[in-house]
């Protein structure tokens, strides 16, 4: 029990947010020394590079104080209010930009959680290059031993480096998405490390919905289901990206990584949803993707993918038919780098394409692959990395609905734009990125990485420069992996020569003869 007199003392000090109201049942509770209980959370939501939202629950009305501060042994910040609730709801503001904070819950009597596995990373400024890491979860809200296995995998993948954020991708709480379900499947299996260190910016699937043509006509707009009730999504821009002023579909940042989170089950005016190039939400889609054309990297996630012969069919099923066709060559068109999917309970993912609007059988290598490597850039056999010239064209595709379950497939598994497919583990996906470079991993159950693939934009560059005698030149190779400079010993991405009088011609090289910059030097 903390010290009343003291902690009245500094709420006192404090601007008060919201007036106390004291209900008949919390001053029973005050009399009979029965003290609320955390049940849900904390966890970490509208995440930004000055501020987050942190949130949790608890079985009986109590007030809402976060303490914190950048030390475990001083937090000397405290933000919240003393309106009486169950569900608590507390912006820290005027944080700074990539920086570790910890913190503690407070009621009025006592802390309900807090120790020095309590903290949380602000996200970086939006543009600023670094090494960046976002897992990726689909499908994940069915409780099962697997999905726990999955989760333990993921974290020990991650070791002591830090998750900037993770991502859901839609089915997150079988098979309703009722708030029980919620509590169950997914707030208890990753509420100790994921849900408490990590910011969540999660999209709908057809599940959250209760997998009911009424709550996808209604709900997105009522937002009566729980997902609309648990969660809190940056409706403002305040994350980064253009404002949508709904929870149904937002835009952040991650520095230089630019993220869309759609909705493709609920729907907005006259019954519209995403597949309908004049929705609200389409609209706003090319709205966001004009605004961002400076990122580095567009990555766009949502529940039915636009290709899959996993547990659905993308031949057959409608609302993935329509979304291939329609919405698919909006988002090429403006060069979205990597789309991310749910609902088949597989693990799915193609090579760099554009251009496949059609039936599996309408696929062509030759029409709609942009590279035809493997990605995965390991030195085996036709392997080097997918590489785009900023915006440029190519899309890969990756189905992840295998975070908690696998179910059976198509006769036609794998679908033949998405070679690289599995139905027989379960798992969850890490994305790494740095500058220009982007690799994706999905971590299985029981600890192998069974694909990954590299991106990298804007390498295998030709310079000419032009200095004078006895002047030095710093040359950057254009990638980030090792680098094998010919004729000098240097193995770092950066070297400093002084070339003689004339021209002299600089190489830097990886291992695997995928990528290659020259450096003409002239000197007078």
């Amino acid at each position: 029990m903390r010290n009343n007199f003291f902690f009245a003392a500094l709420m006192c000090s404090l601007p008060v947010i919201a007036t106390s109201q004291t209900t008949t049942a919390s001053r029973s509770a005050d009399r009979y020394g029965i003290r609320p209980v955390l049940v849900r959370g904390p966890y970490l939501q509208v995440a930004t590079s000055n501020s987050i939202i942190i949130r949790w629950r608890t079985d009986m009305l109590d007030v809402s104080f976060v303490r914190y501060g950048t030390e475990p042994g001083k937090l000397d910040k405290l933000a919240g209010n003393d309106y009486r609730t169950s569900e608590h709801i507390v912006t820290l503001n005027g944080l700074q930009p990539q920086t570790k904070y910890y913190y503690l819950l407070e009621g009025f009597r006592d802390t309900l959680q807090g120790d020095k596995n309590n903290y949380f990373t602000t996200l970086p400024l939006p543009g600023k290059e670094d090494k960046y890491r976002i897992g990726v979860y689909g499908d994940c809200g069915s409780i099962s031993t697997n999905q726990r296995d999955a989760r333990d995998q993921f974290e020990k993948y991650l070791g002591s480096d830090p998750l900037n954020a993770w991502i859901l991708l839609g089915d997150n709480a079988y098979s309703f998405g009722k708030d029980i379900e919620y509590q169950g499947h997914f707030f208890n299996i990753y509420k100790d490390n994921l849900l408490k260190r990590s910011p969540l910016f999660p999209a709908p699937g057809n599940h959250d919905y209760q997998d009911e043509p009424y709550a996808a006509e209604v709900a997105q707009r009522s937002g009566e289901i729980a997902y609309y009730q648990n969660f809190s999504m940056p409706t403002k821009g305040e994350s980064g990206g253009w404002p949508s002023h709904t929870s149904a579909f937002y835009s952040f940042d991650i520095g230089n990584v630019h993220f869309l989170s759609l909705d493709s089950h609920g729907s907005q005016e006259n019954g519209k949803r995403l597949f309908d190039t004049t929705s609200s939400q389409v609209l706003w889609v090319k709205q966001d993707l004009e605004a961002n054309k400076n990122k580095g990297w567009i990555v766009a996630y949502w529940h039915h993918p636009p290709y899959s012969m996993g547990s659905h069919n993308s031949d057959t099923e409608s609302q993935m038919v329509k979304i291939r066709e329609n919405f698919i060559p909006i988002l090429e068109r403006y060069g979205v780098d990597l789309v991310l999917c749910g609902h088949s309970h597989s693990y799915e993912r193609s090579k760099l394409m554009q251009g496949h609007y059609g039936k599996e059988a309408s696929f062509s290598a030759a029409t709609h692959l942009l590279s035809n490597s493997s990605g995965y850039y390991d030195g085996s056999e036709n392997s080097c990395p997918y590489v785009k010239d900023a915006p440029g064209k190519g899309t890969v595709y990756v189905v992840c609905g295998s975070s908690s379950r696998v179910d059976h497939k198509q006769a036609t598994f794998p679908h033949d734009a998405l070679p690289f497919a599995n139905v027989n583990n379960v798992g969850a996906t890490i994305l790494e990125v740095e500058g220009n470079r982007l690799d994706l991993k999905w971590i299985c159950e029981d600890g192998k990485i069974r694909d990954h693939f590299t991106m990298m934009k804007d390498v295998n560059k030709r310079s000419v420069m032009n200095i004078r005698k006895g002047q030095s030149v710093i040359l950057t190779a254009s990638y980030m992996g090792t680098y094998n400079w010919q004729g000098l010993s240097s193995k770092d991405r950066t070297v400093k020569v002084t070339p003689p009088k004339g021209i002299t011609t600089y190489t830097v090289s990886d291992p695997y003869s995928c990528l290659k910059d020259v450096f003409e030097v002239h000197v007078q």
